[in-house]
């Protein structure tokens, strides 16, 4: 009879979140993911099967809490404008930490079309709820009106990748900050 688990999915999870955001997926051994998960080896292999779909199972959940923070500091701010720069800030503020979803797509590209997936869904998500913010700003006259929604989506999505490669690069926070800074600036 099998033992029951002592050990809560989410938070082993969690852990090695950590350890794949800092040293991708190459660099990361079992014997890091069981130390920073609290849990023994055998308890990862039974629990999660292997480092492979532990990596993907921990991309699925960084991405959804990622795609729910943006959506939350979107929707911040009395004018959709002040929601779009929470979002630029939270993303400068918060970029000295490894971002997940750029390290897969930095360590991979596009060659495993698993982790693809996991990525354009989160892109999707979260570019839809972006243009739907640049409109509401368009109309408040917040946002050039000749700039293109989806096109200034991308333009996010490109450069919160920037900021967050910038500041594992060693950039200095009023760096980081220029660059969020620049980012609105773009908008009008």
């Amino acid at each position: 009879m099998p033992r029951p688990k002592t050990f809560d999915i989410d938070t082993a999870i969690d852990g090695a979140m950590g350890v794949f955001r800092e040293h991708g997926y190459e660099g990361t051994s079992a014997q890091m993911l069981v130390d920073a998960m609290g849990i023994g080896r055998q308890s990862l292999y039974d629990t999660f099967g292997d480092k492979w779909e532990l990596y993907k199972g921990a991309l699925r959940r960084y991405a959804t809490a990622e795609k729910q923070a943006h959506r939350t500091a979107l929707k911040s701010g009395r004018r959709p404008i002040d929601g779009i720069r929470a979002m630029i800030e939270r993303v400068v503020s918060d970029a000295a930490t490894p971002c997940l979803g750029v390290g897969s797509i930095a360590e991979f590209g596009c060659s495993q079309s698993e982790l693809t997936e996991i990525n354009l869904a989160a892109d999707r998500d979260l570019r839809g709820a972006m243009i739907e913010q640049v409109r509401a700003a368009q109309a408040q006259g917040d946002i050039a009106d000749a700039l293109d929604p989806d096109a200034i989506a991308t333009f996010f999505i490109a450069s919160f990748a920037g900021i967050r490669i910038a500041a594992r690069g060693g950039a200095r926070p009023q760096q980081l900050r220029d660059l969020g800074e620049m980012a609105m600036r773009a908008l009008r």
